[in-house]
């Protein structure tokens, strides 16, 4: 015998980041007693998004047509190609920063212990859009953890094999920060990866 729907309802919610056990609850009982109407749009409009939504055929990013928005347009520098892990964090550049370049998205990072390889982040794909020519810069933004790092070289060498110089964000203390509160392995690699002031 199947649980009943409440539960599956509030078990289904569970499905999303930061989803516990209560905040799941509260959830399904503000759409089921307050907005029946809105949980009817919401189920709507993700199944719709679901059915609708894949990815990008040039730079992986999330997309409802083969090619997305960022890729067809040609006020975009197609010199300077940003890697990030996610769409998440392509986005975040894309409104924090002043960056015009195209993107690549990776949705994930080496792992092999996750069994998560170059196949699966898609690098022969990247390696095919580096041979095409065209790209000088290749800005690699993925995430400053043991896994960010070593896809981050990875990428690296592969940009090297066709010819593109790569770069890498800095990483450091924050603006604004004060020394004494940045944690030890940040302010280690903030003050291996000094430069000189111009």
């Amino acid at each position: 015998m199947s649980a009943p729907l409440l539960e599956q309802f509030i078990e289904a919610l569970r499905v999303l980041p930061g989803v516990g056990q209560k905040t799941a609850q509260r959830m399904a009982y503000h759409l089921l007693d307050r907005d029946r109407r809105g949980g009817a749009r919401l189920a709507e409009v993700m199944a719709d998004a679901l059915m609708k939504i894949g990815q990008c055929k040039q730079c992986r990013d999330f997309s409802e047509g083969e090619i997305c928005g960022l890729c067809a347009s040609a006020s975009r520098d197609r010199q300077q190609l940003c890697v990030v892990e996610s769409p998440v964090d392509r986005l975040a550049i894309e409104q924090a920063t002043g960056y015009r370049g195209l993107y690549f998205v990776l949705h994930g990072k080496l792992s092999p212990l996750d069994g998560i390889g170059p196949r699966e982040l898609g690098l022969d794909q990247l390696g095919e859009r580096l041979a095409q020519g065209g790209v000088e810069e290749m800005i690699i933004a993925t995430n400053p953890t043991v896994e960010g790092e070593a896809t981050a070289h990875y990428v690296a060498q592969l940009a090297r094999q066709h010819g593109v110089r790569p770069s890498r964000l800095a990483h450091g203390v924050p603006l604004g920060g004060e020394l004494e509160y940045v944690d030890r392995g940040t302010l280690s690699h903030a003050f291996g990866s000094r430069s000189e002031i111009p």
